[in-house]
This record gives structure tokens, C-alpha cells and sequence, in this order.
């Protein structure tokens, strides 16, 4: 596919997707008048709702919720397009490089011993930040000594450790609390607000285009470290800077949406399918793309066990694993 097309075909389809997803739920809502409303708040235009308690339904709960979901998508989407080419390995996204573990052990340690003296002001979104950026540090400080496409299994042995520490939390929670930590582990937007979203999308916006600033030279760690070190990048020190841009993206929208897996390790490759590898287009498809998969999970989530819904990460892996198992037949001769 064309470039031009793809991003054509993405712009077009984001918002359409946002609004017919902010339309379905336990109370189905026609397009026009879900248009309506939001336009109305978005600017300030037109006449305000007539029923509120459509206008609840639609601008307090679903659109935050949908709108969260996109950012979510995008940033878990050009972590994983980032990291496959820094460590040189088709496999890679930010679980299997530990960074997503190291986010849900600080936010499951929050939620469990909050009242602790330790972690006292520390909020969920705080502690999951942190823990992906321990990840982060660790995996980098052990894959300094090692080969680039190794860096994998150093990420997943940490990915381990912070496991096995989150099960032994879990162990010493409350019921209460463990169907929290759950359901967090496993991934959710329900719980959007407003004031959570400045924040997470200006760390997706200004972290994804500060990655596509670096595209010329994440095409050059295509061609290797040694074609790379000739043509002048200082490829140790762009891999550090790279990391550390990758587990302040996953550790962000980990931190409001909780453990969501396969996005950062199918949407990249559906890009690189359709319109080539070099990162300066790569990165903003990829955006797009993780956006609109995100938004559709998050749709048949809340569609499939109505009254319920299922969280983000049981659907993702339904999705993903098949990918994953193809993605490993297809790179047979994988180091």
C-alpha cells in the first residue's frame, strides 16, 4: 500500500472508529447525536444536550474511555515498532522486554501495601512509572555486556524476577485487593477520567514524535551496529537514549490502563507488511494503527459479556498469540 493511502485510510478511520465505539454500549446512542455532544464540549458550538443524562453517558464516561484507549494504543504500538529495531529482534515489544512486569510490580505494590509508611503519597500511576523504568535500567545495565539481539532474553529474565515478586505480593493481598490487582494486571480503560488524560497524551505525543525525530537513525541500527558506527552514530549511546524513551512510553500508559500485551508486538509488523521499515514513516502508521486496534479491543470488550466486560489483555492475547506463533515460524533462523 501507498504511504500517502495508508495514512489517508488510518487519519480517516481513527475518528470514525472513536465515534461509533463512543455510540455502543448498554445504551446504544445514535452517531449524530454522539457527534453532536461531543462537538458541543470540543468547542463550544451548537446547542447543549437535551437529555443529560445522554450527555453523561457520552462525554463523562465513554469518551474518556475511548479517547484513552487510542493514546494507550499508539504509545504501546511505537514501543514495540522502537524496541524490535534496537535490539534487533522481530520478537520484541515491552512485555517480553520485562519493562511492562516492572510497571505492574510497582502498581501492584501500591495497591497492596499502600498504607505503608514507604509508599505513602505514592499513587498508581506514580509506582508503575517507576517500575517500568527499574525495568528498563536493569535490562540496559545487563545488555550493555551483551550481544543486541540477546538483549531479549536478558528483558525476559527480568521480565521473570518482577513476576515472580508481583505473585509473592499477591500472595499477602486481601480478597479486595486481589481482584483489583487482577483485573488491573490483566488490562483496562474503564475507569478513564478526563484529568488522567492531559497528562498520559502529552507523554505519548511528545515521546512518539521525539522517536520519529530519531527515524534516519533507528533505518541506520537496521543495517547493523558496524555499518551504523561508520556512517558516525554513536550507536551505544542512541541505544540508551532509546530505551529509556521506550520505558517512559510503557510505563505511562501502563500506569493508567494496566497490563496490555501483543500491541507493541503485532501492530508494528502489519505496518512493516504493508508500507516498508524505514522509521520515518513507520513510527506515525504504526500510531494510527495501535490506535484503532486499541479502540476496537476496548469495543468488543464491553460487547461480548454485556452486562459485563473483559479485560483489555484477555482479547489482546486472543488476538496476539496467534500472531506471535506465526511471527516465530516465520523467523525460523532467529539468534
Amino acid at each position: 500500500m501507498h504511504v500517502p493511502l495508508a495514512v489517508t485510510v488510518l487519519t480517516v478511520a481513527l475518528p470514525v472508529t472513536m465515534v461509533v465505539a463512543i455510540s455502543i454500549g448498554a445504551v446504544d446512542v445514535p452517531l449524530g447525536d454522539v457527534w453532536g455532544i461531543v462537538w458541543h464540549h470540543v468547542t463550544g458550538a451548537g446547542a447543549p444536550p437535551a437529555d443529560p443524562a445522554l450527555d453523561q453517558i457520552v462525554w463523562t464516561f465513554r469518551t474518556p474511555r475511548v479517547v484513552l484507549a487510542a493514546v494507550v494504543g499508539a504509545g504501546l504500538a511505537v514501543t514495540g515498532a522502537v524496541l524490535q529495531t534496537v535490539v534487533s529482534n522481530p520478537l520484541a515489544d515491552p512485555t517480553v522486554l520485562g519493562f511492562s512486569y516492572g510497571a505492574t510490580l510497582g502498581a501492584v505494590l501500591v495497591i497492596t501495601l499502600g498504607g505503608g509508611a514507604a509508599l505513602a503519597g505514592l499513587g498508581v500511576s506514580a509506582a508503575a512509572f517507576l517500575g517500568a523504568l527499574a525495568a528498563g535500567a536493569l535490562v540496559f545495565a545487563l545488555g550493555q555486556r551483551l550481544a543486541p539481539t540477546r538483549l531479549v532474553l536478558a528483558g525476559v529474565a527480568v521480565g521473570y524476577v518482577f513476576l515472580s515478586a508481583t505473585s509473592f505480593v499477591q500472595l499477602r493481598a486481601t480478597p479486595t485487593e486481589l481482584r483489583t490487582v487482577m483485573f488491573w494486571m490483566l488490562g483496562s480503560v474503564a475507569g478513564a477520567q478526563w484529568d488522567q488524560l492531559p497528562t498520559v497524551t502529552a507523554v505519548v505525543g511528545v515521546t512518539t514524535a521525539l522517536l520519529a525525530l530519531f527515524g534516519r537513525r533507528l533505518n541506520l541500527l537496521l543495517a547493523g551496529d558496524e555499518s551504523a558506527t561508520a556512517l558516525g552514530v554513536d550507536v551505544n549511546r542512541l541505544r540508551a537514549l532509546l530505551l529509556v524513551l521506550s520505558a517512559l512510553l510503557t510505563g505511562t500508559v501502563i500506569a493508567v490502563a494496566g497490563g496490555i500485551g501483543f500491541v507493541g508486538l503485532m501492530i508494528p509488523h502489519l505496518v512493516r507488511l504493508t508500507t516498508g521499515a524505514d522509521h520515518r514513516r513507520l513510527l506515525p502508521l504504526t500510531a494510527l494503527l495501535g490506535s484503532v486496534y486499541l479502540v476496537l479491543v476496548d469495543l468488543l470488550s464491553r460487547t461480548l459479556a454485556r452486562p459485563g466486560e473483559l479485560p483489555l489483555g484477555i482479547l489482546t492475547a486472543l488476538l496476539g498469540a496467534p500472531f506471535f506463533l506465526w511471527l516465530l515460524r516465520r523467523n525460523k533462523g532467529l539468534d
